[in-house]
């Protein structure tokens, strides 16, 4: 069952429609992991390209039940890239406030009470995970570590992380990082930048490479699990993260 609905964020002071699945055999309570774009998730016409992840055929296929709670971004000008920048930035995204905080804030402190008491949740951290991709990739590595109390997994597909590197990097040498903690990094050769020389091959030299590389390192150095995942041929697109889902869910979840 997906059901959307409004939810007002104090912490940004907007409304976020909510797209929210819940297993249809309603026996919880459930796991319940949190990503960014929620109207990208389920519907091909909800979605702003015209394609989804097709994340609810996925679910109805798993062997795991858990609750989804796509969050909608903001659609107008640079909203989004604002509400999905978690520190001031220079380069392509110099000049734009970053409000990647306030919109945890809103998802840990208002969000997460509302769904934990309103459906079958089971509320840990252990039980709690976060997704999302590009720009929300980089919410979800933010994520999982200033809010790591509250979240225990992430899954960051084609992260956006280059632009605040050292400022997340710094975050983490300085962060109680719990070992349980799991992050899956993905790229695709594809994605039209970050200095991939060929796309029909596997990489392990780029700057995206490099990127993911160093922040996976200091998930292993904290004692927590770390998978990279390189899609050859893989675009910057719903239709090619939808090809990870059985990649990073098992991952997160169930190995």
């Amino acid at each position: 069952m997906i059901i959307k609905q409004d939810f007002y964020l104090n912490s940004l002071g907007a409304n976020r429609p909510l797209h929210i699945r819940v297993p249809d055999n309603g026996n919880g309570p459930f796991p319940v992991m949190y990503y960014f774009d929620g109207h990208n998730l389920f519907r091909d016409e909800d979605a702003t390209y015209g394609k989804s992840w097709g994340l609810d055929e996925f679910m109805a296929s798993w062997d795991k039940d858990l609750i989804i709670v796509g969050v909608e971004c903001a659609h107008e000008g640079n909203k989004r890239l604002s509400e999905y920048l978690p520190y001031s930035s220079g380069g392509w995204l110099r000049g734009i406030e970053p409000l990647g905080e306030a919109t945890m804030n809103g998802i840990i402190y208002e969000l997460k009470p509302y769904i934990d008491s309103t459906f079958p949740t089971i509320p840990f951290r252990e039980c709690t995970a976060i997704g999302g991709s590009s720009m929300g990739g980089l919410m979800a590595a933010f994520a999982v570590i200033r809010y790591n109390q509250y979240i225990s997994k992430a899954a960051c597909l084609s992260p956006s992380i280059g632009s605040v590197s050292g400022k997340l990097w710094h975050e983490m040498n300085n962060t109680f990082i719990s070992p349980d903690t799991r992050m899956y990094l993905s790229w695709g050769t594809m994605e039209g930048y970050g200095g991939i020389k060929d796309p029909d091959k596997e990489d392990r030299s780029s700057w995206l490479y490099r990127a993911c590389r160093a922040t996976a390192n200091k998930i292993e150095a904290a004692g927590g699990a770390s998978r990279l995942y390189c899609q050859v041929g893989g675009r910057h697109c719903e239709a090619d993260w939808e090809k990870q889902l059985d990649i990073f869910m098992p991952f997160l979840w169930q190995e």
